[in-house]
């Protein structure tokens, strides 16, 4: 028993919460065989007492008679702590009750000398370490409380239960106190985490905006290496830059002004043949050969060819960055002008000196030596894409460039050189092909109602609709110097939709797009070159190919646009 009381004093006095549970159960368990212990041990000494005379002849100990050697009192029990019970009582006789039981009976003196001389079963069976672990004044201390103990076993276990029960009071008071002091520390955190106002549904961010407010550690990684990347291409391309603009201000009378920077300007590239008239050496490659058509340019290499279809074109973009420059003396949103041509570089001379015969500001050549350039438009971040070749045109829409293919109006007409117009027509140029297939599919009269059902919604966009918005933009920065009345750009929508079935939805979708339109005319199925030869657009672009021919008969420079239905 003194092995069992030691061990519980042992316990650790810091128990996790987890395990407080299972103790207090085994606990229990342990004080409930106890007492039930002590109460069987009560009841052998009250039967000593009445069975007195018949102990000797048992040859059992004067302090237990009417046991035989089997009882179940005597046995080990399978119970680890309680295996010692029985060598407690047979320890029990070198005690002061055994002294006083013999002093009153001396009929057994002799039993306890006998007992002493055997060694007891239960102490044969035990570990070796279990019975010498213990010093000689621990042994010592130990034989005094089992004297105490035996003197009144009623006291003692009374004594005993009380203060089992005021430990494990103890330990439940301490228990509950360190639980209630770790439910208020967590409290006190989540009331400090809860400090923060919370975000209106008005300012929620999308989990991609979120992300980039409070990257992970390898979002970090990521993003700096790429930051760290884009600043050195930056740096390179400001030092570009500025080496050209140290080029141009240095150069003594230079009036040429300096190209602007690729990634801020609106890039318009132009084929040889749609910015000059190369009929005659088309021919003659056609006829003759490559070799041949070399050749020739070679030897004309300084004949100034004649304007094609696209010169007035490139010549009213210029005028508009000369207006831009005026207002704004460092606009970089400006347009810019390729020259892109599948030509040979022997054949670059011609057009250069073509090109500054014409005081033409360009300074980006493509020269692809007979491949298609289609493929350096996107690299060259191409707005607009206009060619006399349909074939290259048509693989340029493919790739989702804005690209028509130009054709020169039959007679001359006059142009006007300070302003840039531009005609749009409304069906996949601008818009989509939706009302196209409705048409064909339905019928005028059905398109009619479907347009005037679909009022409030939004057309789908055209090839075109890129081009259009970045001449709004540049609108708007005339129009923020109080320049609307003489902005160098104006633009046109002429259509053949009526504006009484489809007019209205026409217009609220631009107004959707942001885009302001300068006129709107709705001819209604009229024929368009009679309107177009009183505008006098620069480019009259059009999906469908008798509205080109019906201009080019009076003499617009048009535009042909091979995207939607009316292609196939």
């Amino acid at each position: 028993m003194e092995i069992l009381y030691s061990a519980q004093d042992a316990l650790p006095s810091q128990m996790d919460h987890d395990c407080v549970s299972e103790l207090a159960r085994k606990r229990e368990e342990e004080e409930d065989e106890d007492e039930a212990y002590w109460a069987r041990e009560n009841t052998v000494r009250e039967d000593t007492q009445l069975l007195a005379p018949q102990a000797g002849e048992q040859g059992l100990p004067p302090w237990a008679p009417g046991l035989s050697p089997r009882s179940p009192a005597l046995r080990p029990s399978s119970s680890p702590w309680c295996r010692e019970r029985p060598t407690f009582l047979f320890q029990l006789p070198n005690s002061s009750t055994t002294s006083r039981t013999s002093s009153t009976s001396p009929s057994h003196q002799e039993s306890p000398k006998q007992l002493s001389a055997q060694p007891s079963p239960t102490t044969q069976n035990m570990p070796l370490d279990s019975r010498n672990s213990m010093s000689p004044e621990a042994q010592l201390q130990t034989t005094s409380r089992r004297t105490t103990k035996s003197e009144n076993p009623d006291t003692w276990s009374h004594s005993t239960g009380r203060e089992m029960r005021e430990s494990r009071e103890k330990r439940e008071s301490r228990d509950t106190r360190d639980m209630s002091r770790s439910r208020d520390s967590h409290d006190s955190r989540d009331t400090h985490q809860r400090e923060y106002s919370r975000t209106p549904p008005s300012e929620w961010k999308s989990y991609t905006q979120r992300r980039m407010l409070y990257p992970s550690q390898m979002d970090h990684d990521c993003v700096s290496e790429l930051a760290r990347k884009r600043e050195e291409e930056e740096d390179e391309d400001e030092a570009y830059w500025a080496s050209v603009r140290t080029l141009y201000e240095k150069t003594p009378n230079c009036s040429r002004p300096r190209p602007p920077k690729p990634k801020h300007a609106i890039t318009v590239a132009v084929s040889s043949g749609a910015l000059f008239n190369m009929m005659d050496s088309r021919k003659i490659y056609d006829e003759e050969g490559l070799e041949k058509y070399m050749e020739y340019q070679l030897t004309n290499e300084n004949v100034v060819l004649t304007p094609g279809p696209a010169f007035r074109f490139v010549k009213a973009l210029q005028h508009v960055n000369c207006r831009l420059r005026e207002l704004y003396p460092d606009e970089q949103d400006l347009f810019d002008i390729v020259l892109m041509t599948n030509n040979h570089a022997q054949v670059g001379v011609r057009l250069i000196n073509s090109v500054n015969h014409y005081g033409l500001l360009i300074d980006r050549f493509c020269l692809t030596g007979g491949k298609s350039p289609i493929g350096y438009l996107k690299a060259y971040l191409t707005n607009l894409y206009v060619s006399a070749d349909s074939d290259k045109v048509l693989e340029a829409i493919q790739e989702g460039i804005a690209s028509a293919t130009m054709y020169e109006g039959a007679k001359d007409m006059s142009y006007c050189d300070t302003q840039l117009r531009v005609v749009f027509d409304g069906d996949a140029v601008l818009f989509c092909e939706e009302p196209e297939h409705s048409t064909k599919d339905h019928g005028l009269d059905k398109c009619f109602q479907h347009e005037a059902l679909a009022d409030n919604k939004p057309l789908g966009q055209g090839p075109l609709k890129g081009f259009m918005e970045d001449l709004g933009r540049l609108q708007k920065k005339f129009y923020a110097k109080d320049e609307r009345l003489c902005c160098p750009i104006r633009t046109y929508l002429v259509t053949a939709r009526s504006a009484a079935s489809s007019g209205a939805r026409v217009l609220k979708t631009l107004r959707r797009w942001g885009l302001e339109i300068d006129e709107a005319l709705f001819l209604a199925g009229a024929p368009k070159g009679p309107i177009l030869a009183k505008i006098r657009p620069h480019l009259f672009f059009d999906d469908h190919m008798f509205h080109i021919e019906g201009a080019q008969k009076y003499g617009t420079t048009t535009a042909h646009v091979p995207y939607g239905i009316s292609q196939k």
